[in-house]
């Protein structure tokens, strides 16, 4: 069986000009949309700090009663609460 020969494109436009990207009117942005709240930043690093301090303690024993899961939970849930927070920067 023999396949039948390829059709020719031609090159060209494949959308019409003037398309919808370009008809549609985008309302110029609020500036409050575009800066973040001012407490984000301080509770973005002090979560993340935080839980690596409280992760570095746990390692070393420094905190009381020894080495303990919550502790590391407590770390780990605070990084995360930093890395969520840091979703709210702009």
């Amino acid at each position: 069986m023999s396949t039948p020969p390829k059709k020719r494109v031609e090159g060209g436009r494949v959308t019409p000009k003037g398309g919808p990207s370009g008809s549609r009117y985008n309302a110029p942005a609020d500036q409050s949309d575009t800066e973040s709240p001012t407490w984000v930043q301080p509770v973005m690093f002090g979560l993340l700090l935080l839980g690596v301090v409280v992760i570095f303690f746990n390692y070393v024993s420094w905190l009381p009663g020894g080495m303990n899961n919550g502790y590391l939970l407590l770390g780990l849930g605070s990084i995360l609460g930093g890395i969520i927070t840091a979703t709210r920067l702009h």
